[in-house]
Order: C-alpha cells, then structure tokens, then sequence
C-alpha cells in the first residue's frame, strides 16, 4: 500500500456572516462556480521554478490526472481555469466527458496555455461568447502615441477634435478604450522612472512593447435552464510582472469596459438583465490598485470613484463579502498571497451562499510551497455557489 499522501478536495462552506447572504427569503435555485489556475505544464518541465515540489508531483501524467480528478470532484455548474495548456489533447475531452461543454482561448504569440470556461450541460446553454485579447490594445496606441504628440501644437479645436475622437466609442474598437489608452500613454511616457529593459520582455520604457504581454479573456453569456435567468461569465489571467502594475491597471479598465459593452449587448439582444460574475488569476493582493479598481464600483464596498467612467460595472469579491479574502491563493518558498479573485454584480439577483473552503498558513498540505502530493498546482481553486434571488 502506498503511504504517498492524496489530493485533497476542498468542500463548500456555508456564508453565514455576509450582509449579502443575510436576506430572508425562500431557498432559490443555486448554481457552484469555482476557478482554478491549474499551471501551465509548460512552467513546470525541467522543475527549474518548483525545486521545492517532489518530482514525482511535476510530472505530467500524475499532475494531469490530479488536476482532473479535484475538478470532477467539485461537480460544480461552471469552471473557469487559467494557464490551460494541453486543452484539445486532454483537458477538454476528459473534462467534457463528465456533462460538460466548454470554450478556450489560448493566449497569443508563443504562449501554449490560455483561459477555459467549462459549464453544465443540463444546467446552462451558451448564447453568445466574445474572446478578449489585451494585445488589442497595442494598435491603438501607435495611433494615440502620435496622436499624443502632436497634440501641443494643436490649435484650440484641433484639440477638441482630439478629445472628442477619444469619448466617442470607435466601431472597431471597445467603449472607453480609447480614453484608458489615451490616459495610460500619457502616464507612461510621463513616468520617468520605468524599469529597463530586459532581455526576454523587450524595451519596457516603449509603451507598445510594455502593453504587449500576451495576456488573454473570454466572456461568455449563458441561459439557466431552471430558472430562466441570464450569466454572463468571465474568465480572465492578467499580467504576472510585479514592475507593471500600470498595465495590470490598464488591463483591468479595459476588462471592465469590454465586459459593460458586453453586458449591454446581451440585454439588449436577450432583453433582460443578466448577473455578472467575473473569475480569474488577477495577480494582483487585495488593496493594490488593480484590485481596488476591480470592486470600486460596488457601493456596498465603499465610496464611489469621482469619475463614474472609471468604474464602468460594479462588482463585488465574494470571499471579501463572506469570509473575508484568504490569507493566499498562491503559495510556493518565494511568494505566497491573495492574487485570485471571483466578483459578481452586487444587484440583488445573485448571492453567494457558501465558499469553498481554503487552508489557513501553517497547515500541512501546504507546508514547503505547492505543487504537492496535496494540490496539484502551485494555487488553490476558489469558488461559490450562488442563489439566484427572484
């Protein structure tokens, strides 16, 4: 008999402390979310960034069926994963073939891995879904950039003009894009203290190639079939480099404004109004700006902004308004925090009713840094499960 420890499979705690979840009314119907970045295999292969894993733990064929075996365990309604690599050889028809359907988009130039949304079949049928690419960005700034220089020797209405064509919604471009690039080229040609470049990330004081990170989302909208209620799911991994927290910034802004244009459109073709969770690796700690900036437009957790454009939909975390955010999501020997995140709009049609429950420091399935015997990846899996209030 092998004495090698097992996975561990993490259960639903009942929320019992939230203003949210404190409404008395009858039971309604409950959907379970959870989110998980399962680690890119192609970050684990010679071990070089785990050297404090035991090896066996990194190897592909044991690490893959661990990472299967804790999904499956969840039975959850909708999964939402970040740093998916081997998704059409083995995650998609392994996964699906417990009832469940799923779309993927893989991260650009050379990466391998990407985000994946997985949902019950006999739960949620998909209507609409829309990829979002932080490259995207890029383009419009080689316009801005010029546009920004040249800006000074605008006459008075030339400027006007300029202002005008950055408040007016491009049709090939998201709503409010083109004013959070327009701010953030500014800010960043204006910060004389950007990092040098190096080697593997280009020149990083060229905001082309700073905004250039390769990172991806995808939106989804999804009926209910018992209820009859729309979701709009999002999944999302944003920048890793703590010397760019402004474009985690910039990446955050644009999530949010593609996610309202989003929203909108699913309104207005569905005629309704759908409840918004957005999941994802933020990597970013609570009380960074990223993180502030992603919850700023719910009232229930604070003051509003001055500019309302800033905060384009409200949101709230659901460990923050239950529990309380974990003490970390990530946990190795060199960093361990909170970086992983699931919001929803605090609009009274959803509630989160329980947590999955997380380990507290200092306990033994996550001594030494992860990945272990115990986790499969070198993050914890979050996740809800949420009353739909009619």
């Amino acid at each position: 008999m092998s004495t090698t420890p097992g996975h561990l499979s993490p259960k639903f705690i009942p929320a019992e402390k939230s203003e949210i979840t404190s409404v008395s009314k009858l039971d309604g119907f409950k959907f379970s979310f959870v989110s998980y970045n399962i680690l890119s295999q192609a970050f684990v292969k010679g071990a070089a960034l785990f050297p404090h894993s035991p090896g066996p733990c990194l190897k592909w064929k044991a690490r893959s069926q661990a990472i299967l075996t804790v999904l499956k365990s969840f039975k959850a309604d909708f999964l939402c994963l970040q740093e998916m690599d081997e998704y059409d050889s083995f995650y998609k028809s392994n996964i699906e073939s417990g009832g469940y359907s799923s779309i993927y988009v893989q991260r650009s130039g050379k990466k391998h891995d990407g985000c994946g949304i997985f949902y019950k079949q006999d739960s949620a049928e998909l209507v609409i879904e829309e990829k979002i690419d932080y490259n995207d960005l890029v383009p419009s700034i080689q316009d801005d950039t010029a546009s920004v220089d040249k800006e000074e020797n605008l006459p008075a209405d030339g400027k006007k003009k300029l202002a005008s064509k950055c408040a007016e919604p491009d049709p090939g471009f998201q709503e409010d894009g083109c004013a959070i690039t327009k701010r953030w080229i500014q800010q960043l040609h204006s910060d004389v203290n950007l990092q040098n470049s190096r080697a593997d990330r280009g020149d990083l004081n060229d905001p082309r190639v700073r905004l250039k990170r390769d990172c991806v989302g995808v939106m989804a909208a999804f009926r209910l079939k018992d209820p009859c209620h729309f979701i709009i799911v999002t999944n999302t991994h944003i920048c890793w480099d703590p010397e760019l927290t402004d474009v985690k910034l910039v990446q955050a802004k644009y999530l949010l404004s593609r996610l309202a244009q989003f929203k909108l459109q699913v309104s207005d073709k569905f005629n309704c109004s759908p409840s918004v969770v957005v999941a994802g690796d933020f990597n970013s700690l609570p009380g960074d700006q990223v993180y502030q900036y992603l919850i700023s437009g719910s009232s229930v957790m604070g003051t509003l902004p001055e500019s309302s454009d800033d905060v384009p939909i409200p949101l709230c975390s659901v460990y923050a308004s239950t529990r309380g955010e974990p003490h970390f999501t990530n946990c190795t020997p060199v960093f361990t925090g909170t970086i992983d995140y699931i919001l929803f709009s605090p609009s009274g049609d959803i509630k989160p009713v329980s947590y999955l429950e997380l380990p507290e420091p200092g306990a033994s399935d996550v001594q030494g840094g992860l990945p272990n015997y115990y986790h499969p990846s070198d993050h914890l899996p979050i996740g809800a499960e949420f009353e739909i209030v009619q």
